[in-house]
C-alpha cells in the first residue's frame, strides 16, 4: 500500500501544477492538491519500513479522507452558492476528491484484506 500512497501522492502534486499551468491568475489555493500529495509521498516513504507501516497508513488513509471530503464540501457549498460552474477551481477540486476518494477506497480494502489475512493466520495456528 506505501506505493500506491506515492503514487496518488505524486497525482496530486502533478493536479496542483496542472491546475497551476491553466490558471489565468496566481493564487495559493491552486497548491491545495499538493498540500495532501507531499504528505501522502512522506507517508508511503514511512511505511516502506515495516515497523511504521500501520501508523503511516492510517495518517495517510485520514488524509485521504480529508481529500476527499474537504474540496467535495467546497464545491457544493460555492453550487448552492452560485450554481455550479466547472472551472479550474471546481475541476481541481473534484479532482483532488476523486483522486483522495479512490485512494481512500484502497486504503478500506487494504485494511480488510489484512485483518482477514491475520484472522485466517489465526485460525491456522489454533489446534
Amino acid at each position: 500500500m506505501a506505493p500506491i500512497a506515492i503514487v496518488f501522492g505524486v497525482l496530486l502534486v502533478a493536479l496542483s501544477g496542472i491546475s497551476y499551468l491553466f490558471a489565468e491568475a496566481y493564487s495559493p489555493t491552486i497548491f491545495i492538491p499538493s498540500f495532501v500529495g507531499v504528505p501522502l509521498i512522506i507517508l508511503g516513504v514511512i511505511a516502506m519500513k515495516e515497523s511504521a507501516r500501520k501508523h503511516a497508513m492510517h495518517v495517510a488513509a485520514v488524509l485521504g479522507l480529508l481529500g476527499f471530503v474537504l474540496p467535495l464540501g467546497r464545491v457544493i457549498y460555492a453550487s448552492i452558492q452560485n450554481g455550479f460552474v466547472l472551472d479550474l477551481k471546481s475541476g481541481s477540486a473534484l479532482g483532488m476528491a476523486a483522486l483522495s476518494g479512490a485512494f481512500l477506497v484502497l486504503c478500506i480494502k487494504s485494511f480488510i484484506d489484512v485483518r482477514a489475512a491475520r484472522k485466517q493466520r489465526e485460525g491456522q495456528a489454533s489446534p
